[in-house]
């Protein structure tokens, strides 16, 4: 009875998987009780046992296929189950186990798709299937399959039981494994339907376009214009630019040189007033700009954060370029499987220490044994930026530098990142805020691989400032990866959407796809726990997300969830245990991590202090920076809210920024206010503030500060 209930489960995900949910997919290969009933309903129950040595899949969850419609993930959102942590060994020992041939490469594992072996294909031409070494996403460009390591597995598992049985009729027992996947034959891919329908929309724009070497002269001097530069048609055209309605049209590329998305440049103006577009905006389509005129026998490639720039390196130096898709700010998954028959990657982006970092993170993607970088040097700009100064591009791309071992390093090593910071001092002091402009002034900046610890007390809004702080951020182009173990990510998305339009959107529900389609390019990502959770989990699914979305700042709301409720455990040795990893993970993946921690009970007269925070005192001697919010309404009658800064290993600046409260925005970032007494108001409340602090008055910034007065019942939503 059992075994047949899963033969008809397994021949219905053969022939209709679309009927399945991910979890219905997986629990197939557990032992499973299938339930059929009247119509069209049935209820898969999934049960924690294995059918199957090779899979150690469990789900306690059962799905009603028909009838009732099923959950789909935030496309930001990342879970621990999705990316359950694989090893590289793990992956080799299961495809040794499996008979499958495969080939080491660079970034990832090269083999024969063992998924469309039976549409005719031999398996000795077929070297289209990829699997990243480090995640364990496989993707075939034959068949257009992609998905997660534990997919793959499933899809292997299924092929073999389903000629388990067909072998044992026809006397085949002795074929190897490897030869039966030549006769299987799965159900085609389907990709997304309204992503198909970007791509015909991209097709359709750029086919009506004009080819850049028909464009009238009268166009063209416009264009040459807005660009700052002329470039030589026979490169434009290898290049296959277009022109239509005032805007450039760049091609993007997928490995079987088919069209797959386009980048528009709206010219209006100078270079400075451009703006860019993509279709599709997201990047499932894994493709290039510029990788038609790559070509099997090339080896070597430059790799640019811009299409101009990619067109100006290959005319001055002759050596294939390609464009990133979403420049410095995320090398794709999809692209390292595109790259991987280059034994020479040249990095070359602009000489700003943004640029030197993300071409740092990058390399340990592409696998640093073949990756050469431009050093940010004055000298040594973007390509389209020493094009226009009339420098030598061949020189410069002559004197790229390989990486040096990450573990010895020498100050000759270190000489050109030293000159580059001190010709780079505003760079090096991170990304500003543009809605905070006071924290500036206080902690330079937010700077890659920190930590900091924010706290305040219970009820005061830390959450609420913080999506806001962590917001503004990430409209300046910082990656941004939300950790909320306190409020669910619905609730948090909400908060944040309605901080980023700046009014009470359920007020003006007619502007919610406007708002929501801004808010959705922003690289804001979501982890999926809620309450309490292991740390390992944590750190494991932070570490893909550094890897896969280039994560550059993680918030982690808040640091209590991890700590447990073991009391054979010292609490706050486990804190300390806790705060460490965290300090360890920044260090070593070079992004800012935010701890939002909770303080001891104190009297609410007392002002919280760096010996507040809850535990040891080992989170403020990690801490690069200590954030506190303080909230004096609770004591006094005109008291006020503001953020406090206790620490900054940075420069040694601290001080206090005075914070107000808006409620229909959920805002506390400052407010322009042109009434001159409001203005003299602000003033005086700010020397009221450091003279309660005995602070020195040159911490704060009259001229900035922006000191609000809520009302008495003014309480943060969070």
């Amino acid at each position: 009875m059992l075994q047949s209930a899963i033969r008809h489960v397994t021949r219905g995900l053969i022939r209709e998987p679309d009927r399945f949910c991910d979890g219905c997919r997986r629990g197939i290969w557990n032992q499973a009780v299938f339930l059929p009933s009247t119509k069209n309903n049935c209820i898969i129950h999934h049960w924690a046992r294995h059918l199957l040595p090779t899979h150690a899949l469990t789900c306690r969850t059962f799905c009603v296929i028909n009838g009732m419609k099923q959950r789909r993930l935030y496309s930001k959102s990342l879970s621990f189950e999705a990316m359950a942590p694989v090893s590289l060994n793990d992956i080799k020992k299961f495809l040794n186990d499996n008979n499958i041939k495969f080939q080491q490469g660079f970034a990832c594992i090269v083999l024969s798709c063992p998924l469309c072996c039976g549409k005719g294909i031999s398996l000795d031409q077929m070297d289209n299937f990829f699997i990243n070494m480090t995640t364990g996403m496989f993707l075939c460009h034959q068949c257009k399959r992609s998905g997660s390591w534990a997919l793959f597995q499933d899809y292997v598992g299924l092929i073999y039981a389903s000629r388990a049985k067909s072998a044992s009729k026809t006397k085949a027992t002795t074929k190897k494994k490897s030869e039966q996947l030549v006769k299987v034959q799965l159900p085609p891919a389907k990709l997304d339907p309204a992503y198909q329908e970007d791509v015909k929309v991209a097709q359709e724009l750029y086919n009506n376009a004009i080819p850049y070497e028909n464009i009238d002269e009268t166009t063209l001097l416009r264009v040459n214009d807005a660009l700052g530069v002329q470039f030589k048609h026979e490169t434009m055209k290898k290049y296959r630019v277009r022109y239509r309605d005032d805007a450039l049209l760049f091609p993007c590329y997928h490995i079987d040189k088919s069209l797959v998305g386009v980048k528009s440049l709206q010219l209006v103006g100078e270079k400075e007033e451009c703006i860019e577009s993509q279709m599709p905006r997201c990047d499932q389509h894994g493709g290039l700009f510029g990788w038609h005129t790559v070509t099997r026998g090339h080896e070597e490639v430059v790799l640019t954060a811009s299409e101009l720039d990619a067109i100006a390196a290959n005319q001055e130096t002759k050596m294939p370029a390609l464009s990133l898709p979403r420049g410095i700010s995320n090398l794709p998954q999809e692209a390292l499987a595109l790259l991987e028959q280059f034994k020479r990657i040249t990095l070359w982006f602009n000489n700003d220490v943004r640029s030197w970092e993300a071409a740092k993170r990058f390399s340990k993607k592409l696998n640093e044994k073949r990756c050469y970088f431009i050093r940010p040097k004055d000298n040594q700009p973007s390509p389209l930026q020493a094009l226009k100064k009339g420098l030598n591009l061949a020189q410069i791309l002559h004197g790229s530098c390989p990486v040096g071992h990450k573990s010895i390093v020498s100050f000759r090593a270190l000489r050109q990142d030293v000159l580059s910071e001190l010709s780079h001092v505003s760079d090096v002091a991170g990304v500003k805020w543009k809605k905070f402009t006071q924290l500036n002034k206080l902690l330079k900046g937010h700077r890659p691989g920190e930590l900091t610890i924010f706290t305040g007390p219970t009820g005061s809004g830390k959450t609420t400032f913080m999506s806001e702080y962590s917001l503004d951020l990430a409209m300046s182009g910082v990656n941004t990866l939300w950790g909320s173990f306190e409020i669910r990510n619905v609730r948090l998305a909400k908060m944040m959407l309605t901080q980023f339009a700046q009014k009470p959107l359920s007020f003006f529900i007619d502007e919610f796809d406007h708002w929501a389609d801004k808010f959705e390019s922003l690289p804001i990502y979501f982890m999926t726990f809620y309450g309490q959770e292991n740390l390992k989990n944590v750190i494991d699914t932070m570490s893909h997300a550094v890897y896969v979305h280039d994560i550059q700042h993680a918030i982690i709301d808040n640091v209590q969830f991890m700590i447990g409720m073991d009391t054979r455990v010292d609490r706050f040795w486990r804190q300390d245990l806790v705060v460490s990893s965290f300090r360890k993970f920044a260090t070593t993946n070079n992004c800012h991590v935010t701890l939002v921690m909770h303080p001891r009970k104190e009297k609410e007269s007392d002002m919280l202090q760096n010996a507040s925070i809850f535990g040891g005192v080992k989170a403020s001697q990690e801490a690069d920076n200590v954030l506190i919010l303080q909230d004096r309404r609770l004591t006094s009658q005109r008291g006020k809210k503001y953020l406090q800064v206790t620490k900054n290993r940075f420069d040694g600046e601290i001080g206090i920024m005075p914070l107000e409260f808006d409620r229909e925005t959920v805002s506390y970032s400052r407010k322009k206010q042109k009434d001159a007494k409001k203005s003299e108001n602000e003033d005086i409340s700010s020397q009221a503030l450091v003279q309660e602090h005995n602070e020195p008055q040159s911490l704060v910034d009259e001229s900035t500060v922006h000191v609000g007065e809520p009302p008495l019942d003014d309480k943060d939503p969070v």
